[in-house]
Formats: C-alpha cells, structure tokens, sequence
C-alpha cells in the first residue's frame, strides 16, 4: 500500500493540533495532514472550555440578578434558568463540525477522518489508508478518566460533556473531584437549582492551588450552598429506583445525578505506541523541553503530553515542538512562571509558587495579604469573602507569586506573569500606580503591608 506523503502528520486537531498545523504552514511552508477521530476543532471549543464558560456566564448573571438587583434599584422577578434555552444558545456560540471541516480543508491541510495507528514514526493507518509523514506530532488530547469505584459500571454518570447537554437541572448532584471542572460545574448547577455536593480525596479543594485562596474560594461555596466533604472518597454506587446512592465516609449521599471530575486520561492507546517504542509516564507521551519524545521524528504536545493539561500550554507546546521540527530548535519549555484560574465566581488565579511550595524549595518566605471585601469595588458586589495574597523572599524582596480569589483574577494574575519573569519585587508592586475603583488594586493594598513591616523597628 502506497502512503500519502506530507512534510507534518498533526494527530488531532484540537488547541495543540491546530497551532501547530498553522505554525507549520504559514511559517515553514510545510504540507500538512489533520488526522481526527473525535471532534474537529478538539474539545475546548466543542465541549470543554468555551461551552463550560458560556454557562459560567449565565450563572453568574443569574445569581446577581437574584442578590443584587433589588438593591441596585431593579424590579425584576425572581430569576429561573430554562436549561434548554441556556443550551440552544451555547450552542450557538460553537462551530459545527461540518464548518470546522471546512476551514480546516480551506486552510490547505489535508483533513482525514478516523483512528490512527502508528505503523512506523513516520507512518499511520487511518482505516484503509497509509500516511506518512517525516515529521508526527502527536496531538490526541484527553478524556474524563473513570475511576475505579465499586457500582460505577451500574449507574449513568455525567461528565463535563454530557452535563453541557441536559435539558433540565438535576434535582440533586454528586460531584466526584474538587479541581477546576469539578468546582465549575458545582457552582454553575448550584446557582441553577441544584443541591450540590463536591466529594474531594484531598485535604483542600483546587488541590494545586495556594491553600489560604482555596479556602477562600470553598467558603463562598458552602455560603452558596455546597457541601464539601475533604478527605473522602466514593466507597461504592448503588441504584435506589431512579436515585443514585453512593457511600462517602461511612454516610450514604442520595443524589438524582453523578458528574466525574477526578481527573483526564490521556487518548494515547488507540496509537499502538508499543508498535514504535514510544515511551509513556505514568499514562502519557514522555517529552523533553523541546517536545521530542525518545523516537526520531515524533514529537508530541498537549493533554496528551506530560506537562500541565491547559489549553494555553497545548498551544505553547505546539509552538515549540513546531520550531524545533523545521526552526533552530532554540526554544524551550519553561513552566516556572505558569498563570491558572479557575472559573468559579469569583475566580482563583494564581501566577508563580504557592506560600507552601515556596516553603519547600528553600526560600526564607513572607506573605503579605488583603481581604477582597475592604476593596472598594468588590463592595459593589457585597463580596464576603477573597483574598489577594502576595509570596515573596524575606532577603531578596522578589514576588515569588501571587494568588488572588476575586471577580477578574484570571486577568490580574495573568498580567502579571511577566514581570515576575522579570524579577519584580513586592516594593515595585507597592510603589507602582493601581486604578481606583478596581479589583487589583487589592495588590497594591497587600504589597503595602510589606513596606510596613520592612520599617518596622524590630
């Protein structure tokens, strides 16, 4: 069997996938293959993150309808949520499958449908055809992992993809897992109507984030009405009628639904990897700093990739993989100074090392900090609880991060990822000018304390 020959075989063709189609294309002229068996465009714009945040909105909206709008001098009705109208109109704001296939082709790839399986590192077989490629990017992605839980097999749990497409908001709702999509979804649904409750195996909700900014963010839960059980696990599911009944900690939790959100696994079987020798960690494509796996010519970037599963990362892997396949290869990548958010209202973004993770690398740690509610523009919104958090060297005074729980996190702690490359200091935060009203000026507020304590006669 002859194969189609290109200079790039992408696999996949979601964030990474497509970056790094572009890359290839647009900047080295390379000829290239998109091979997809799932959703074209991948699962950030279809099923993940632009569809998820499309109902974070809604909520939202919903909620400050509720909470505020008669103190602003809004007569309105108490809000409900239609979740079938809610639902039409995410979807409206996705691309079909049919117009991702279109743009796709129209940007001069060679767009193939259906499962690859490495046959050689340069070569897959995509049902009855042959490809073949001197350079492959691996590019698979990932899907929500099932956990081992005795009964799971019985019961119809939902996931971040199905839960997008319920017609009605479920009366009741377990959430396996306490990270970004779990915690989302908890307060999406929770605002929604649900009666909601997060099971966690660790000790904290948002696991990776900054202990203190995650409590913050797990009170304003429980004030919402969640119910967040730490330090458990689901011992086992069972059907009661039409109700799921799951043991946690000795206690029986009846809910109407089950979401998963304890973690991805990485679509990486499906490519036969033992037929190259492509070599795995701990489920997912081993890859050095210029995402070279150990075959010659394969490269791999993404969830399916070992490295932080974010959409932005896929894209940045991509980039890098790209210019090493066809540029200098002088590009690395560099995770030290990595911004996260989580979507919830408000948000938890954090930029650099956490108060504990600063503690264990040795540094002489200080932390400065000030509470969301005495910033003047969360009192619009009556904000209970937040926290803007600043970790610095007690010696060397430089920023070593930030965590803020506040309406805009995402984007202060994201602004701010450059000038801690840089080396800023808590001073420079301290003397540099904030505007007023605004949410980041709890920044300055924090790093202010520094200086006090600094001149402070000990």
């Amino acid at each position: 069997m002859s194969a189609d020959r290109y200079d790039l075989l992408v696999l996949g063709s979601g964030s990474a996938a497509r970056d790094g189609a572009g890359r290839a294309s647009r900047q080295f002229g390379a000829r290239v293959a998109l091979v997809e068996n799932g959703l074209w465009g991948g699962s950030c714009p279809n099923v993940a993150c632009r569809p998820t945040k499309a109902y974070v909105v809604a909520a939202e909206l919903m909620h400050d309808v509720q909470h505020h709008a008669a103190e602003r001098g809004l007569d309105l009705p108490t809000p409900t949520i239609d979740l079938a109208r809610a639902r039409a109109w995410k979807n409206s704001l996705r691309r079909d499958q049919q117009s991702w296939m279109q743009v796709l082709t129209e940007a001069g790839y060679g767009v193939v449908p259906g499962r690859a399986t490495f046959v050689d590192p340069q070569t897959v077989r995509v049902g009855d055809r042959e490809l073949s490629g001197e350079r492959v990017l691996v590019a698979t992605g990932s899907r929500t992992a099932v956990p081992p839980i005795p009964g799971i097999e019985g019961i119809e749990w939902i996931d971040h993809v199905s839960a997008l497409e319920l017609e009605e908001v479920p009366e009741s709702l377990l959430i396996v897992g306490a990270g970004p999509v779990g915690l989302e979804f908890a307060q999406i649904f929770a605002r929604f109507g649900s009666r909601v409750t997060i099971v966690n195996h660790g000790p904290q909700i948002a696991g990776r984030s900054d202990h203190e900014a995650a409590a913050e963010l797990q009170a304003v839960l429980q004030d919402e009405g969640v119910e967040v059980m730490l330090n458990a696990d689901v011992d086992s599911f069972s059907r009661s009628g039409s109700r799921i009944e799951a043991a946690v900690a000795g206690t029986t939790v009846s809910v109407s639904h089950v979401l998963l959100a304890s973690g991805r696994e990485p679509n990486v079987t499906a490519l036969e990897p033992e037929r190259i020798g492509l070599e795995l960690t701990h489920g997912r494509i081993a890859v050095d700093d210029r995402q070279r796996t150990n075959v010659g010519g394969v490269w791999a970037a993404g969830d399916v990739a070992a490295g932080p599963m974010l959409t932005p990362i896929a894209q940045y892997q991509a980039r890098i993989a790209i210019e090493d396949m066809f540029g200098d290869g002088s590009r690395r990548a560099d995770y030290s100074v990595l911004p996260t958010a989580i979507f919830t209202d408000p948000e938890l973004g954090g930029v650099g090392l956490t108060e504990t993770e600063a503690s264990e690398q040795g540094f002489d740690v200080d932390v400065v900090k000030h509470p969301l509610p005495s910033v003047t523009r969360a009192q619009y919104i009556g904000a209970k609880h937040g926290l803007f958090k600043i970790v610095f060297d007690r010696e060397t005074r430089r920023v070593l991060g930030v965590h803020v729980v506040s309406r805009g996190a995402s984007d202060i702690v994201g602004s701010l990822t450059p000038a801690l490359k840089l080396g800023l200091t808590v001073d420079d935060l301290a003397f540099m000018h904030h505007v007023y009203p605004s949410y980041s000026e709890g920044l300055k507020a924090a790093a202010e304390q520094a200086l006090a304590a600094a001149h402070t006669p000990g």
